[in-house]
């Protein structure tokens, strides 16, 4: 029991030391920072890796792909502009953790995840540490989820060749999508905003690398 208050008390530390850190990278909006300080996200590593829990690295978490740095996540969430109970279509769920996040910040989430090994693991681990209200699919997130469109927000945690028109179909007027486009070695983050039926906003933004978006409307 001493050993669980210590670990915990030294998580919780060490969130609000990467808090700090974001904020110094330029992340400004404080209910994404809020988010990423009550995120455990020691819990999406395997517990031999826990130490590297809390820097501001991506990580493998196997079948070729990687959680994501926290600064990456961060920037990507705050350029949704998350409201309570927006809709918000996650394009590869991963390890989970973005979901989190999502969640955090009052979204209702549908997030798809194409590597079923990746799917059924946050299926289990999500509600394990107390995320119960994500809506998981298997599937090809290239092609989004069109039966539960339109989407107030889409964010895509992959790197595609192009916006895929059918996302844009999905989002809602006024809805975002925040998606990294280049090719597969490095990738622009990309934001369009749906200002009419077949009117879009795009804005280019800095450069990232991404594992590749994978799927019938991507590579």
């Amino acid at each position: 029991m001493a050993r669980n208050y210590i670990d915990n008390y030294r998580e919780k530390g060490a969130r609000k030391k990467l808090v700090e850190e974001l904020a110094k990278k330029g992340i400004e909006d404080e209910h994404v920072l809020a988010a990423i300080g009550k995120v455990p996200r020691h819990y999406f590593f395997d517990e031999t890796f826990w130490n590297q829990a809390y820097k501001d690295i991506a990580f493998p978490i196997g079948e070729g792909q990687t959680i994501s740095q926290p600064y990456t996540v961060a920037y990507q969430t705050q350029l949704l502009h998350i409201r309570k109970n927006d809709k918000v279509l996650e394009i590869g769920t991963g390890s989970g953790y973005q979901t989190c996040i999502l969640l955090e910040l009052g979204a209702k989430v549908y997030t798809i995840e194409r590597q079923e090994k990746l799917y059924e693991q946050t299926r289990r681990v999500l509600p394990h540490i107390g995320y119960k209200k994500a809506n998981f699919f298997l599937g090809d997130g290239s092609i989004g989820i069109a039966v539960h469109a339109p989407y107030d927000k889409i964010i895509v945690t992959a790197g595609a060749p192009t916006v895929p028109d059918v996302l844009l179909r999905q989002l809602k007027i006024g809805g975002i999508i925040v998606i990294p486009v280049g090719d597969e070695k490095s990738q622009k983050m990309i934001t369009v905003l749906k200002v009419g039926e077949n009117d879009y906003e795009k804005v280019e933004l800095d450069t990232f690398r991404f594992v590749p978006l994978v799927g019938d409307k991507a590579w």
